[in-house]
């Protein structure tokens, strides 16, 4: 198979990735990843590799079909992230709809890059503030990653720790752990804010000593600070 002959159909890119699926990886992925969808067994950079073949010209008619396997709602994210900026808009909450893992959301959140760093004001407001409002499992964790990957600085902190605070009693699992990865990177930045904001929250338990964790687990924390965040497990 040609591997840079460009995709022209929908049914085109399945095919693709049905080619290059790999079982021993499918499996690894299943065990993972716990989406309900069916997987093929496609890494990641292949699936960015043939969602860049699609011409830009394709792309909205590309992003007409749904998704059935995980890999093609990978695809799919790819996609709309190579569209402009408005267009990108108009096809992200539709993206929302489909994602139901960790790994979607968190590459989907990830591939956005340049399209939200130049506007994120407007796109808080736009998208991520209503995100944080869902009822959805999925659609608060998109939010979470969102806020992780453009908005720690410090204008945006007290945004995140009211954020967090809003959704402290969430009970759902990946929401908890986007809140500890969240704050995590929050204090790798600003350990002085950070700390004091540990020091008056209300997060439950659960989500405060895995934001200890988290910290922890970093390398970019000095091993002092660690143990005096270790002794602050509840």
């Amino acid at each position: 198979m040609n591997v840079v002959r460009p995709i022209e159909k929908y049914n085109e890119l399945c095919e693709r990735l049905a080619f290059y699926a790999d079982d021993e990886y499918r499996d690894f992925s299943m065990r993972g990843i716990p989406s309900e969808r069916p997987f093929i067994g496609v890494r990641i950079p292949k699936i960015r590799e043939l969602a860049g073949l699609v011409s830009k010209e394709k792309i909205e008619e590309f992003l007409e079909a749904s998704p059935v396997a995980f890999e093609e709602v990978i695809a799919r994210g790819f996609l709309i992230c190579r569209l402009p900026y408005e267009e990108m808009i108009s096809y992200f909450d539709s993206q929302i709809n489909y994602i139901d893992d960790w790994a979607a959301c968190d590459t989907f959140c990830s591939g956005l890059g340049k399209l939200v760093r130049e506007r994120r004001a407007e796109f808080l407001e736009l998208k991520v503030e209503k995100l944080l409002e869902d009822k959805r499992e999925f659609a608060v964790r998109v939010g979470l990653v969102l806020l992780k990957c453009y908005y720690v600085d410090f204008d945006y902190l007290a945004v995140i720790f009211g954020v967090v605070e809003r959704l402290a009693e969430r009970e759902e699992y990946y929401v908890r752990m986007a809140i500890a990865w969240l704050l995590a990177e929050c204090f790798i930045k600003f350990p002085d804010e950070t700390m004091s904001y540990l020091a008056v929250s209300h997060l439950p338990k659960w989500t405060y000593n895995k934001t200890i964790s988290k910290i922890c687990d970093s390398l970019r924390v000095d091993e002092g600070i660690k143990v005096i965040l270790r002794g602050m497990r509840k």
